[in-house]
């Protein structure tokens, strides 16, 4: 990878402390007020639901409607009836590396969330005399809006690191089937991402208590740990998406020098990375969905990050939004629909500084994270 590129990629989660003091400093808007950076279609509004929030990487929606976001240095910060609440739900910054792209990547609800009240957190673990520095899934109870720290269980402990801190992966999410799937990079050595003895650069599949589903894809071909493997030839599959009640999954897939790709989760799959990027027709590996180039013109970018399907409890958006899927790219600063009818990809908002995440809430909007002045945004449809 070159140099140029490898920087472009760091941005997603370095480059933006270089501007985020002046960017937070210029805010006028208070919590909630309606405007923003963005543009966004006719017949659509905009309010910013918090700000003040430092490096944010992920967020995630409660099933009681909180907003939790992780702060890439160690901190989960709740956002409840539209407000940042003061206090951290858990600050793990003391047991964090969070150089590079490394930090508090993931965070998933269980889905039993509401009756044994776990959460489930994706972190770079830092290397200690005995250990080396890792990434790893630890199981937390809640209690109100904090986690009770005592609580912590590891679930997943994934492999050993090298000297570089970029392509980490990070997403977490539980399928339709009950199991977590997680998302995880190739550490930058292009290689991991077709070798069976290691995680690295692999979507993984694991049960709730971190054991491994029998049912897995590569039981002849891994031993151990490595069971875990459900697809590979990933580089950089920052996040994912569920759909509800298909279950079908996309996977943003963050390229090197020439494409961006939204591949379709399936069992077994191979993406082809590091030996195919972006729309290749090899049989051997799986296709991406769609994908798009580098650049700085109106449908170019440099990192796919968030992606969310339109399918809410409660409709607001139009009709023909259902089912459709929203993505976003961070040096685009833009969101795009795809629709799922006639596969064509729409633009749907522009002018984001630095989006990190997208989710649809159960009020039927769509939400999303920006790093750059430390939001959250969320796009509602009056009707």
């Amino acid at each position: 990878m070159s140099e140029h590129r490898s920087a472009a990629r760091r941005g997603v989660l370095t480059i933006c402390a270089l501007v985020l003091a002046t960017a937070l400093a210029a805010l006028a808007l208070s919590a909630g007020e309606a405007g923003g950076a963005g543009s966004v279609p006719q017949g659509f509004t905009q309010a910013r639901l918090a700000a003040g929030l430092s490096d944010p990487t992920t967020m995630a929606m409660a099933p009681d409607g909180r907003i939790f976001v992780a702060q890439q240095t160690g901190q989960l910060k709740v956002i409840e009836d539209g407000k940042l609440v003061g206090r951290s739900a858990i600050d793990l910054s003391a047991r964090i590396d969070a150089r590079g792209e490394r930090g508090l990547l993931g965070i998933a609800f269980d889905p039993a969330f509401r009756s044994n009240r776990w959460i489930y957190l994706y972190y770079t673990q830092r290397a200690t005399d005995t250990m080396a520095a890792h990434n790893r899934v630890v199981r937390f109870a809640a209690s109100g809006d904090r986690l009770i720290a005592r609580s912590q269980k590891v679930i997943l402990r994934l492999d050993d690191l090298g000297t570089a801190t970029n392509h980490n992966g990070g997403a977490i999410r539980f399928g339709n089937d009950g199991k977590l799937y997680v998302a995880v990079g190739e550490n930058a050595t292009a290689e991991n991402a077709q070798n069976f003895g290691n995680r690295l650069g692999k979507m993984l599949r694991i049960n709730k208590d971190g054991t491994i589903p029998a049912d897995n894809p590569f039981a002849d071909r891994t031993q151990g740990e490595n069971r875990a493997i459900w697809a590979m030839g990933l580089r950089n599959p920052y996040t994912f998406a569920v759909q509800p009640g298909s279950g079908r999954i996309f996977i943003n897939d963050v390229g090197a020098q020439s494409w961006e790709e939204i591949n379709v989760g399936i069992k077994g799959a191979n993406y082809g990375w590091p030996v195919h990027e972006g729309p290749e027709s090899d049989p051997m590996y799986n296709p991406p969905l769609y994908a798009y180039g580098h650049g700085t013109g109106k449908n170019l970018g440099c990192a796919v990050t968030g992606g969310a399907f339109y399918n809410p409890g409660t409709v607001t958006y139009p009709r023909t939004f259902v089912g459709d899927y929203f993505f976003a790219d961070f040096c685009g600063g833009w969101i795009r629909r795809y629709d799922s009818r006639d596969k064509t990809v729409i633009t749907f908002a522009t002018g984001i500084d630095r989006p990190v995440d997208l989710m649809v809430g159960g009020g039927g909007s769509l939400h999303y994270l920006e790093r750059a002045t430390g939001s959250v945004y969320r796009i509602s449809h009056p009707g």
